[in-house]
């Protein structure tokens, strides 16, 4: 089965003339319309918003476009309150999620108005020694513990994450924060990553929302929205049915209107906290054949590395590869797609059947839109790639240049030895 990229050849051809291989190109007009999708998915509830993951992409331009259709930000670093801060939001646009946090990091979200969401009961005297207070508007991550299934299996273990508080400190935590003052809250949890199934959201909002009225009963406070953070996956391999996200929706106000709504909390607004799914379909890393090598095995070297793109290195992470101008041809070889880190797990696929590939052949590497350029990392001194956005009527802005290596070396202006190369 195939995938079809958002780019065609001759688009990339023209690309290429301005901006070597490798890059990482985003598509405005899937990004614009998967978003007011979302929005209309969750039009139901009258609070509903968006908390962009950050981290899942951090390019201003990203942001701003997001921004546009009324998302805020999901922040969990003090770099990342200042992109939002320079973007423009502000205030309860920012949602400040973070663990094993410096304090000093609490002090800059609340000084941009930041809803805060502490992760640990241990947390709450860390914020008040910080601030002299406990904010008016807080929210808590929570963590049920074991293992969270559903009907197609096991999704995930939650009680092997070093996130968010038990049953027990939850009601204590809510205690605590409005004795000292806290008057709005929130409850957080993410317990399954990337999972490609309309029943995920449905159910963990299930989950939360007999935690919010629990919470509600035994500590009297006033939840104000629950957030159902990310997890909504995207189908990364070609034989896979995407998530539904007007059924997703759906399924979130059935639990909305069974069991708030009965318990008198109707005004609660539901907030996401999406980085793969707004993102990941939306963005592919372009590179260039540029070796070919017959040993044991058949390997084509391309121009791109883990470094642009670590998640087959680190997790054996699938992404489809498109030959660019050979879609049609017979799949008839099989490859190791690799790049030229030092490292034997630099590689993008392995074993995979691919039409033939010649040096000079331009390849798209799908699904690269989240987590992809931004986990990116400088090993073997590589530099990271331009990022590029293929606007809606088919021009290329560059949203951020290549690094060069003046910029590896710019840490380095400590030392004579490096004067020439700065």
């Amino acid at each position: 089965m195939k995938k079809t990229p958002f780019v065609t050849l001759e688009q990339l051809q023209e690309i290429t003339k301005s901006y070597p291989t490798p890059f990482y190109l985003y598509d405005e007009k899937g990004i614009r319309e998967n978003a007011e999708k979302l929005k209309e998915a969750f039009s139901w509830n009258k609070g509903f918003k968006e908390y962009f993951a950050v981290k899942a992409t951090p390019n201003p331009y990203i942001l701003q476009l997001l921004k546009e259709y009324g998302c805020g930000t999901d922040c969990s670093s003090a770099t990342e309150l200042m992109m939002s801060d320079a973007v423009g939001f502000s205030g309860h646009d920012i949602m400040f999620s973070s663990n094993d946090t410096p304090p000093e990091e609490f002090r800059m979200a609340d000084d941009l108005g930041g809803i805060i969401n502490l992760d640990d009961i241990t947390h709450i005297s860390c914020v008040e020694q910080v601030l002299g207070r406990i904010p008016e508007t807080i929210s808590c991550r929570y963590n049920p513990g074991g293992i969270f299934q559903m009907s197609n299996g096991i999704m995930d273990n939650p009680g092997d994450s070093k996130y968010g508080m038990t049953d027990e400190q939850m009601v204590e935590a809510y205690k605590i924060l409005k004795s000292k003052g806290a008057k709005n809250f929130g409850i957080h949890a993410f317990l399954a990553s990337n999972t490609v199934t309309n029943e995920y959201y449905p159910k963990l909002a299930g989950i939360l929302f007999e935690v919010a009225v629990r919470l509600k009963n035994e500590t009297g406070v006033h939840i104000s929205f629950i957030n159902l953070s990310g997890g909504i996956g995207v189908p990364y391999r070609p034989e896979e049915e995407p998530n539904d996200i007007m059924a997703i929706g759906a399924g979130v106000k059935k639990a909305f209107e069974e069991i708030l709504i009965p318990a008198g909390m109707g005004d609660v607004a539901i907030y996401t906290e999406l980085g793969r799914y707004m993102l990941a379909p939306y963005g592919c890393l372009v590179t260039k054949a540029i070796h070919e090598k017959h040993t044991y095995k058949e390997y084509i070297g391309v121009d791109a590395c883990a470094v642009n793109l670590m998640r087959p290195a680190m997790y054996g992470a699938y992404h489809h590869i498109t030959v660019m101008g050979r879609e049609n041809d017979p799949e008839t070889h099989m490859y190791d797609v690799v790049g030229s880190l030092c490292e034997n797990n630099d590689k993008f696929a392995v074993d995979r059947i691919l039409p033939e590939i010649e040096k000079g052949d331009l390849l798209v590497i799908h699904d690269t839109g989240a987590h992809g350029f931004s986990m990116g990392y400088n090993y073997n001194g590589k530099l990271k790639s331009a990022e590029l956005l293929l606007k809606e009527d088919g021009s290329v802005q560059m949203i951020r240049r290549a690094e060069t290596a003046q910029d590896y070396f710019a840490t380095l202006d400590c030392c004579p030895m490096m004067k020439k190369y700065l």
